[in-house]
């Protein structure tokens, strides 16, 4: 089953807010295991697992992400991953700091140090990261957000 979730909410939300400043997606490393192909986005004609699906959608999300740098250019729009920490989700043994998960968000959303005025960018513990390369690949974003729209009946406005 196709996440809403992790896909279709943030999707909608971006395409129905009044324009902001910044955007920031909540990905995960585990997006680098997303599969790329977008096929079968509704999971009908593979067995059914829960990790990848979540995977897949983290990398839904950087593909957002990346895909509203290109529709609006005067939006700030980035990515993160807040690291793996100690949640019901990450589980007692996850190494990193759950403290620090939430100061990359806050500092892409707020900050005016340069760092954080990019746009286009993936992000782990304030410092720009290299992303799954599929994400950057405007053919796979455009087909995302075709899937999204045909999903929801949102269209994301250009500008």
């Amino acid at each position: 089953m196709f996440s809403p979730f992790n896909t279709l909410a943030p999707y909608i939300l971006t395409a129905l807010i009044k324009r902001p400043k910044r955007l920031v997606y909540l990905s995960s490393g585990l997006h680098r295991s997303g599969d790329a192909t977008l096929k079968d986005l509704l999971w009908e004609h593979r067995p059914w697992q829960g990790q990848q699906a979540y995977a897949d959608t983290k990398l839904h999300d950087v593909l957002l992400a990346f895909a509203v740098v290109r529709r609006w250019p005067d939006v700030l729009s980035n990515a993160l991953e807040p690291g793996w920490v100690a949640t019901k989700m990450g589980g007692p043994g996850a190494p990193d700091d759950l403290d620090a998960a939430h100061r990359t968000q806050v500092w892409l959303a707020t900050s005016e140090d340069r760092a954080a005025r990019v746009t286009g960018e993936y992000f782990y513990h304030m410092r720009v990261r290299p992303p799954n390369p599929a994400t950057r690949d405007l053919e796979r974003q455009a087909r995302l957000l075709d899937a999204c729209k045909q999903f929801s009946g949102v269209d994301l406005p250009t500008d």
